[in-house]
């Protein structure tokens, strides 16, 4: 499944995802299109089996803070309250939620079954004791909740906004911090670390990974460690969000599937930070424990796109001054296109060389009543050597150009300009959105 890799009506940021039974599950926050606030008042969990990881499912509201028609909420002790950032794992023969409620006292849930639903078992206690002292552990609210059950049956949690902390659990009531193993900042906010929030552990061999988001916000950084609660030892970053995207946040973790190592991350659209969608990369684990960055594509799952399907235009990895925007919930276009603006796609496969000669792109757009060029290019963003052009005006509709042939491994480019008239409307010529990309398909 290419980036994002849920159906695009669907909003999972902060994505945790588990190898539970034969299949993988995402535990995510829950946002809404063209929200103007992070994250809701419900947790959702997709999965999908690990051989086939086009057919996600979801499996509806796995917790919720608001009653709904038909279900009660499962927060009790405030009213309303946003559900930020989980974590999940099996103890046992049962499944546990570790909920953060913003800014209030987080909890922990349970269930017989990985996809819920969950319910509360208790919230966050210190030790025996229901009150947290108020400088440890956000005095009880555990902000970004990341779990970790090592081989031995410890169990430990992460967390922290601008400052970090690490702790045990007991493994038999974990809704228990052991007091005497709070470690504060297990991950400095100075430099290199440069924490900020979203702690993600994984134990990797014998090393102990520590995934989070550092200052820069649109970046997904590591340490690593001998011990669960360290010393930690800076890593560098694995990938960015921001890079010739709208960036904003970003949180997620790292899952095994089928001995291929991701990285699940979040994006954004409709031209906010909140409004995101969950995303996955490849990358490489070295001998040496490292992880070379890897940039943000639309392969997601798979390890080509193919441009003999129809591509969706949300698949685009590279928008420079444009948007993913859902118009609908069946609906969704890459718009905010203006004179100079870029929408790139990583990577297509086109096979082998063609001997035809000649290809024919189709691309179908939503036209703004503007005129102007979208020019084509491969595996350059900004290049002159144009593979194909087309005009627009009008009504948009699907416009048609003949190519010569492509073959090998591309990134491609679509480039947007406006040099036919003055600006309209009295707009400046760079606040005017001149079209919008629907899909495009190539054909030989």
């Amino acid at each position: 499944m290419p980036n994002p890799i849920l159906p695009l009506w669907e909003h999972i940021p902060d994505g945790e995802p588990r190898l539970f039974d034969g299949r993988v599950y995402l535990y995510g926050s829950h946002d809404r299109a063209f929200s103007d606030s992070f994250c809701d008042s419900r947790l959702k969990v997709w999965s999908a089996p690990l051989d086939d990881l086009n057919q996600w499912v979801c499996h509806g509201d796995a917790f919720l803070s608001r009653e709904k028609p038909g279900r009660e909420r499962d927060v009790t002790w405030l009213e309303n309250g946003m559900l930020y950032a989980p974590d999940a794992l099996k103890i046992g023969d049962r499944y546990y939620l570790f909920v953060y409620v913003f800014y209030d006292r987080g909890c922990v849930a349970a269930s017989d079954r990985p996809e819920g639903p969950f319910r509360v078992l208790s919230p966050y206690t210190w030790g025996e004791e229901d009150a947290f002292p108020p400088d440890q552990c956000e005095g009880g609210v555990l902000v970004d909740p990341g779990v970790l059950l090592d081989d031995d049956g410890s169990l430990y949690i992460y967390g922290g906004f601008e400052k970090s902390w690490a702790a045990r659990l007991n493994p038999e009531k974990p809704w228990q911090v052991i007091p005497e193993s709070y470690t504060p900042d297990i991950l400095p906010a100075q430099g290199p670390f440069h924490f900020y929030e979203a702690c993600s552990p994984r134990k990797i061999g014998d090393t102990y990974y520590l995934v989070y988001s550092p200052r820069t916000g649109s970046q997904l950084a590591y340490a690593t460690a001998r011990h669960p609660l360290g010393p930690f030892t800076y890593r560098g970053v694995i990938v960015d969000n921001g890079v010739d995207y709208p960036g904003g946040n970003n949180h997620g973790g790292l899952c095994c599937i089928d001995g291929q190592w991701y990285i699940f991350y979040h994006r954004m659209t409709n031209g906010s930070v909140f409004s995101r969608q969950a995303c996955a990369e490849r990358i490489s684990i070295l001998p040496d424990g490292s992880i070379p960055q890897v940039e943000m594509t639309s392969l997601g799952f798979d390890r080509a796109l193919d441009p003999y399907a129809p591509t969706p235009a949300h698949r685009a990895c590279v928008l420079r001054e444009g948007m993913v925007k859902h118009l609908s919930p069946l609906d969704t276009v890459v718009g905010g296109l203006k004179n100079g603006s870029v929408a790139g796609y990583k990577y297509f496969d086109f096979g082998q060389d063609y001997s035809g000669g000649e290809m024919t792109l189709y691309l179908e757009t939503r036209g703004l009543g503007e005129m102007g060029v979208i020019r084509v290019t491969l595996d350059d963003p900004g290049g002159e050597n144009v593979l194909a052009e087309f005009p627009f005006s009008g009504e948009g509709g699907c416009l048609k150009a003949h190519l010569p042939a492509v073959s090998g491994r591309h990134a491609l480019y679509f480039q947007v300009r406006d040099d036919r008239r003055p600006p309209a409307w009295g707009l400046r010529e760079k606040d005017r959105e001149l079209i919008q990309l629907r899909q495009f398909v190539f054909t030989k």
